[in-house]
């Protein structure tokens, strides 16, 4: 027995059968969002009934994403830029000095071009 190797292929690992002329049936993606702002995709088949709530990961109920739950309306955040996130941490003018300051540093030699 230890000199013959057995052949053959892994169960499920491998198919026989190619994709061609393969339909796939139409699907549909669906968000959810809870009230802790977790977003679940999920895909159904076009036709199905999709439910209006979804049991989200962290254990609370979601709702469909565009059902105009004011819920849903409340956790939607506008989307901060870097500039944003700048001013949370720092005025205007401590930032023109701060421009002011590098520029002075960068034209004096200080700080190498990086090219």
């Amino acid at each position: 027995m230890a000199e013959r190797s057995l052949r053959g292929m892994s169960i499920g690992a491998k198919s026989l059968e190619s994709d061609d002329n393969v339909d796939f049936a139409a699907r549909s993606e669906v968000v959810y969002i809870c009230p802790k702002g977790h977003r679940t995709i999920l895909p159904f088949a076009e036709g199905a009934e999709i439910p209006d709530e979804w049991e989200c990961r962290c254990g609370t109920i979601a709702h469909r994403e565009g059902d105009g739950d004011e819920e849903a309306n409340e956790i939607a955040k506008p989307t901060r830029t870097h500039w944003d996130m700048l001013l949370e941490r720092r005025s205007e003018d401590e930032l023109k000095k701060l421009l002011d300051k590098r520029l002075e540093m960068h034209h004096s030699g200080w700080i190498p071009d990086y090219e």
